[in-house]
């Protein structure tokens, strides 16, 4: 019975391999896998992908807290970042208005952490 099958089967798969070769994909991307170290294709994923920005964001969360102090990470309810605005979320009226007051520095602290423009703009919610 296992030889039976088994010569069944590689006719099937042989002719499956041989008509669906068009199926692989032949782009510069797959021939230049081998030139670049993981954390630069994992930058290039990143850059072509939307996952940069959410990967930004908790980023910035995780370092909120040296940028900021330790009272307002600890009065801070969310930060997410959206088409490069910087929406960060408080319940505490006194802590908006101070935020409200900081927005640029803000901007420009994380801005000069990255070494890039990830923040334009900053929204206090």
């Amino acid at each position: 019975m296992f030889l039976v099958f088994s010569f069944w089967l590689k006719p099937v798969f042989s002719s499956y391999i041989i008509n669906h070769k068009s199926d692989i994909p032949h782009s510069s991307y797959l021939r230049n896998m081998g030139e670049m170290s993981i954390q630069q294709a994992m930058e290039k994923f990143l850059t072509q992908s939307k996952l940069k920005q959410r990967v930004r964001a908790l980023e910035i969360t995780d370092v909120w807290e040296e940028l900021m102090g330790k009272t307002i990470a600890k009065y801070t309810d969310e930060i997410k970042l959206i088409n490069q605005q910087l929406i960060i979320s408080t319940s505490v009226a006194p802590l908006k208005q101070e935020l409200l007051f900081q927005k640029e520095k803000i901007r420009n602290r994380i801005n000069e952490l990255f070494n890039e423009h990830a923040v334009k703009e900053v929204i206090i919610k």
